[in-house]
């Protein structure tokens, strides 16, 4: 393992010898034979074109090339590849949370995403973690971008632009790819096609794409009831017969199958004026979690002796289906002085999901294990829409100065219920516990939220060029946000079983919650050429995420003597979070374009950080505010072309990142077992490392062999913050792939292994092991869990290109 200190030694040491040693560079680089040099990525991160090397800020950028070299199909594989960017991968139904250099304090699991990055489809600020096809590059930008983007960020943004339509050319696409893991019992596969064609030759083209990709999962659930509120979820492990006849196995329940599809016309009819109309589309089709139980139950349940390494332990399917749909209009027009660009996006996501939920009823201890045959699921319905529409000018010329200035406005809408089940439970409460009636439809809890988010700001920076070496840019941001929610609670199970309602009715009494706040934040960043390839730059920035209203049901006064869930005062709302950022980069070039070294210094204050929790009466989930943290550390990034053959590019980032004042109501509301000023945040390693290298030759002739390995890895992280409240130590991992391609004029075809050593490795958990030590039911508790990384995997792929 890395020390810090010998780190910070030998990167500062990188540091000072690419400060004081340009001219020793161009007596290197007079040796080197004429010959091929590292491919050169454009990107726009700073909203004028430039290359990844002469952009003053902490810019990665995966283009199609590498993504396809090292098979990266979504953002959790990106991640891999990015110092300073943590995705953890938890399956298509949970969705992965992005973490930037440690900026977390959320506990490890489902909806533990802290919500600290922006991600784009070209300018549009969207929600989607999208297949990656028919994609240009992937551009990720580590620390505030509040004075470039629209949409405010706490760590950063990662941007996914899409290849645009041609103007000149008919091309076309398609492809395909087949896979088998170690522990399915069927094969996987992807397929799609690209067409692009002119409508008005230089004017007028449209670009289209359609891509199918089934993941046919591996983990199974085996323990499923058979008939929900007849058969019993604990049956007699020790006796096969009556296991066999209250449960049920589905194999392979972690698959998803996922369609994406995207339409855009490109409208250029001049030389100043440039816009594209995009449609994209997205279904995602969850059948469950990527979740094992081996090792996460009570060692008293009968059940822990029998399942298996790549087993789930839940009582029920739990699928979740998800679409995501995105209409935007983006238009460029040079007017000389300046380029105009207008980014407008509608946007819509809808989700329909069940889970199992018989833990959480066990766990309030409200008598339900009693009921032998008990069990719960919850179904849950999210609808969102979003609006945002965004303005910029950016300077053009020749001038010493440069600016940039821009407008964005964002409207938010959401509407969402959750309702969960107890099938057989009323009639087990009329018969045993007093019950005055039975509710049919055996509704238990229902919930339902919606809510409103405007928020509105302008943006800008502006630079001046002292001179051949040194520039200075200050940026600002003004902004302001509006939150109006309503929610409301009811049990209707209770009111009918114990009180006066009737056996369908549903009582909800929504409750108002409103937030509102302005703020501003502020950039400097000064940048040194030294000479032609070798720049550092310092940059201090601020950034922010919005505050809000948790849509919950606020407590009456005095509390009902029995269930309820609702928030207390102090539960409502939370406000925004900001972050300062300190950063020392250095981007060099040597040797001739032939060896790229990038290092980035970091330091970040984090200030009122958002977190979640349970409230109080009832464990909903909600968000409070809680102390400040602090993340430093190192990231760097390189690439070397070793001969014409040979190429290898490699990362490292070092993360630490601690709480810097208590937080004693962080897990509970006496303060008790609470954080503590220098605890360790949970969800990132703190030493990330990737490597990859590629070799290319000619082979049969005319024919290019292209042969690919790639090594990720990273170091343990927590679950908890500071290992409080039954917080645990995750391993680290690594992770190893190799390819091989053949291309030809028209074709290509590559035959793949992903996780060459079949590296089994938890990448999260879900809640803690106080659910099987200490809490009410913990024999027969089943939440705890791990969510599990994909075994090995085997496949081919092959596309095929045409021109007309």
């Amino acid at each position: 393992m890395f020390q810090p200190s010998l780190l910070s030694l030998a990167v500062s040491s990188a540091l000072t010898s690419a400060l004081l040693i340009p001219t020793l560079s161009q007596a290197q680089e007079a040796q080197v034979q004429q010959g091929k040099s590292l491919e050169v990525i454009q990107v726009t991160a700073t909203r004028r074109s430039g290359s990844v090397q002469e952009a003053p800020l902490n810019i990665t950028a995966l283009d199609s090339d590498v993504m396809r070299d090292q098979n990266i199909g979504e953002l959790a594989d990106v991640a891999r590849w990015v110092p300073g960017l943590t995705v953890t991968d938890q399956g298509g139904r949970s969705g992965s949370p992005i973490i930037v250099r440690g900026l977390n304090t959320n506990s490890s699991g489902p909806s533990s995403d802290g919500g600290t990055v922006a991600t784009y489809i070209g300018e549009i600020p969207v929600g989607i973690d999208m297949r990656l096809t028919d994609i240009e590059r992937v551009e990720v930008l580590i620390g505030p971008q509040g004075t470039l983007y629209g949409a405010g960020t706490l760590g950063g943004a990662i941007r996914y632009m899409l290849k645009a339509p041609e103007l000149d050319l008919t091309t076309g696409k398609v492809y395909g790819d087949l896979f088998q893991n170690s522990e399915s019992d069927s094969l996987g596969g992807e397929s799609g096609f690209i067409f692009n064609t002119p409508l008005i030759n230089d004017q007028l083209a449209v670009r289209a794409s359609v891509n199918v990709y089934k993941d046919p999962g591996f983990i199974d659930y085996n323990y499923v009831v058979k008939e929900a509120g007849v058969s019993k979820p604990d049956p007699d492990w020790s006796n096969q017969s009556d296991v066999d006849q209250n449960l049920r196995k589905v194999k392979d329940n972690n698959g998803e199958t996922t369609t994406t599809g995207r339409i855009s016309l490109r409208w250029a009819p001049n030389d100043w004026l440039d816009s594209t109309i995009n449609y994209f589309y997205q279904k995602q089709e969850s059948e469950g979690r990527s979740i094992v139980h081996h090792g996460s139950l009570n060692p008293n349940n009968g059940l822990n002796a029998k399942i298996g390494k790549y087993e789930s332990a839940y009582r029920y399917e739990e699928p979740r289906d998800k679409e995501d749909s995105l209409l935007s209009l983006e238009v460029k027009a040079d007017l000389g002085f300046a380029e105009l660009v207008s980014a407008t996006g509608f946007s819509e996501f809808e989700a329909d999901g069940q889970r199992d939920q018989t833990d959480l009823l066990i766990r309030l201890d409200y008598g339900y294990e009693e009921f032998p045959s008990f069990s719960s699921f919850t179904r849950e319905v999210e609808q969102e829409e979003t609006f945002t529409q965004e303005l910029r000018l950016v300077s053009q010329g020749d001038s010493d100065w440069n600016w940039i200035v821009g407008g964005f406005y964002n409207k938010y809408k959401s509407d969402g219920s959750s309702k969960e089940y107890t099938p057989g439970f009323s009639q087990f409460a009329v018969a045993n516990f007093g019950g005055a009636q039975v509710r049919p439809d055996s509704l238990e809890y229902y919930s339902a939220d919606r809510s409103e988010i405007t928020e509105q700001a302008i943006f800008g920076e502006v630079g001046y060029q002292i001179n051949d070496k040194l520039t200075i840019t200050l940026g600002a941001r003004f902004y302001e946000y509006k939150v109006n929610a309503d929610s409301a609670v009811d049990f209707p199970l209770l009111s009918t079983v114990f009180g006066d309602a009737g056996p369908n009715d549903v009582n909800l009494d929504f409750k108002n919650s409103y937030a509102e706040d302005d703020g501003s934040l502020f950039k400097f960043n000064a940048s040194y050429q030294f000479s032609d390839t070798v720049m550092t730059y310092a940059t201090v920035s601020e950034g922010f995420r919005i505050g809000g209203s948790n849509g919950l049901a606020p407590c009456p006064d005095p509390l009902p003597a029995n269930q309820a869930g609702c928030g207390k005062p102090n539960e409502m709302l939370y406000k925004d979070d900001t972050t300062i950022n300190y950063e020392l980069g250095l981007k060099s070039t040597w040797l001739k374009n032939r060896f790229h070294f990038n290092a980035a210094l970091f330091n970040v204050d984090w200030k009122d950080a958002q977190v979640g929790g349970a409230t109080e009466v009832g464990q909903l989930p909600y968000t409070s505010n809680a102390g400040s943290a602090n993340a430093k550390g190192v990231e760097i990034a390189t690439r070397a072309m070793l001969s014409d053959s040979f190429t290898a590019y490699a990362t490292y980032a070092y993360t630490k990142v601690e709480l810097t004042e208590d937080a004693p109501f962080l897990f509970n509301t006496d303060g008790s077992d609470g954080g503590v000023k220098g605890d360790r945040l949970p969800g990132s390693p703190e030493h990330q490392f990737s490597l990859g290298i590629n070799y290319q030759t000619e082979v049969l002739e005319d024919k290019l062999l292209d042969i690919n390995y790639g090594l990720t890895a990273q170091s343990d992280f927590i679950s908890k913050v500071g290992l409080h409240d039954n917080g645990e130590t995750l391993p680290g991992y690594a992770l190893s792939n190799i390819s091989a391609k053949l291309t030809g004029d028209q074709w290509s075809t590559t035959l793949y292994v992903n996780n060459l050593f079949n590296k089994y490795a938890f990448t999260s958990v879900r809640r803690s092991n106080a659910d099987i030590t200490s809490a009410n039911g913990r024999e027969i508790q089943r939440n705890y869990g791990h969510y599990l990384n994909r075994p090995l995997t085997v496949g081919i792929k092959f596309d095929y290109q045409f021109e007309l």
